[in-house]
């Protein structure tokens, strides 16, 4: 585990984003909660739920204690949830608990606006360099290892302003019995790359099929481009996207069989809160019944790229002003008048 100098000012040095910061861009938990829509309109709804509510992990304690953020008025009747991404080839502990060398790979923040028109996943890069309430400055994801998920929610908090009213984690091998159990998905990958290590896969521009380990290995991919996590998110947002049309058709919603295997073979990857169960999922799934896959927007959380801490990490600068652009629309519910939001994937 790196030290860490909290308190002291980074020292910034706007280049482009290097190669050695992995971020776990997954969004599958948001596609559970369309998926799992089918459990509340169909004569198998109890074995739906059922799966679901036992095939997930609860995380027993996912909130801080004390005084949290208050909803604005006109933000009343929005959502907040916290999405967190784990890979089980380096992440041991289990969900909503932390061990001396735990770091959250994935962190975002999902709005969903209270009429239910659309769903906004503002990404956080695992380096952005901030608050850690008690703790000082440090990057954003040593706070898991700091304080567990409550302080991770703190830390969240603070950075937007705003609460979070769920968490849900998910383990990034669930890549792979989701797309298996779609028969596949096609993303049209922007530039051509070859995936690392022994096993690497060749990914040609234009329409790729996905499946199974070739998902894994598109939405891991980082060494292989300039920019690193930056493009690393773009590929995963295209992924989550190709997901969504499939999960959303009309092809799998009215095959009862094909929404109950994605169910089973998703839920063992994913913990939520302890009132994050199927009838919660379930009843927001029905209110956002109208959301299309080009409904779900995409953002990184603004940054002035990458900098220098005073004792040498290399770390995300955060766009102050940016944020709190972003701060003011979360009070205002709307996020949609953020430019921000107009480079979602296609």
């Amino acid at each position: 585990m790196s030290e860490y100098n909290y308190g002291n000012e980074p020292v910034i040095s706007r280049v482009r984003p290097d190669k050695k910061h992995p971020v776990r861009v997954t969004l599958l938990v948001m596609i559970t909660f369309v998926a799992v829509a089918a459990i509340v309109a169909g004569a198998y709804v109890f074995n739906l739920a059922n799966t679901f509510n036992s095939k997930t992990t609860t995380i027993e304690t996912a909130f801080p204690s004390g005084d949290r953020p208050a909803l604005e008025p006109t933000a009343e009747g929005s959502l907040n949830i916290l999405l967190l991404g784990s890979d089980s080839r380096a992440h041991t502990d289990a969900p909503g608990e932390a061990g001396a060398d735990s770091r959250s790979d994935t962190m975002m923040l999902m709005h969903i606006p209270a009429d239910r028109d659309a769903i906004f996943v503002t990404s956080i890069l695992r380096d952005t360099w901030t608050e850690i309430p008690g703790h000082g400055e440090s990057k954003i994801n040593s706070a898991i290892a700091l304080g567990g998920i409550p302080l991770v929610v703190q830390t969240v908090e603070t950075l937007f302003e705003a609460p979070v009213d769920h968490v849900a984690i998910i383990d990034f091998e669930g890549f792979k019995g989701l797309t298996d159990a779609l028969g596949g998905v096609e993303v049209n990958n922007s530039s051509a790359f070859q995936s690392s290590g022994a096993n690497g896969e060749y990914f040609a521009q234009g329409p790729v099929r996905l499946q199974g380990e070739s998902a894994l290995k598109f939405v891991r991919e980082r060494y292989a481009f300039s920019d690193g996590d930056y493009q690393r998110v773009k590929n995963q947002q295209l992924f989550v996207k190709a997901v969504l049309s499939k999960v959303l058709s009309a092809d799998t919603l009215t095959d009862p069989g094909k929404v109950a295997n994605v169910v089973s073979k998703i839920s063992p990857y994913v913990s939520v809160d302890e009132n994050l169960d199927a009838a919660a999922v379930g009843g927001l799934a029905v209110s956002l019944r109208n959301v299309r896959s080009g409904d779900v927007q995409f953002a990184t959380l603004p940054t002035l790229g990458v900098g220098t801490s005073a004792d040498g990490q290399s770390i995300v600068v955060k766009d102050e002003a940016g944020i709190a652009q972003v701060v003011e629309a979360l009070d205002k519910d709307s996020l949609e008048s953020l430019p921000l939001f107009s480079g979602s994937p296609e």
